[in-house]
């Protein structure tokens, strides 16, 4: 539980954090508590590629390609291997809005940027 009150905040955001949260629909419940009425939520995080040629190759890339740069650039494979696998793992757009939607937010949306590899999501607090 955040240490914040109830109906205290205009806005919510949150970028490239989500996924790694580990009760992610509590979490949606929490963001939606602490917004004010007509309050918004906004997350920015990696989805699903929606251009299927470009998937397959992207999925190549960071399961394979970006750890081998990670251990040559920050001597950290581990890391880029996690970061590949957690994107791989995360929930596509439209789970995510839904997530949204149960948590109790309204006139939730979705926006994906460069084909999807990443998304925005919105929702409301009416």
């Amino acid at each position: 539980k955040l240490d914040i009150p109830d109906s205290s905040n205009d806005l919510y955001t949150i970028a490239y954090g989500i996924r790694n949260v580990t009760r992610i629909d509590d979490a949606l419940r929490e963001a939606h508590r602490v917004l004010k009425k007509g309050g918004r939520f906004l997350c920015l995080e990696f989805s699903k590629v929606q251009f299927e040629p470009f998937s397959s190759f992207y999925k190549l890339y960071t399961m394979n390609i970006l750890p081998v740069m990670g251990s040559f650039i920050a001597r950290d494979s581990d890391s880029y291997r996690y970061l590949a696998e957690s994107i791989d793992k995360f929930d596509d757009q439209k789970t995510l809005l839904n997530r949204l939607e149960r948590a109790g937010f309204s006139y939730c949306s979705y926006k994906n940027l460069s084909l999807g590899i990443v998304a925005i999501h919105s929702g409301f607090k009416l």
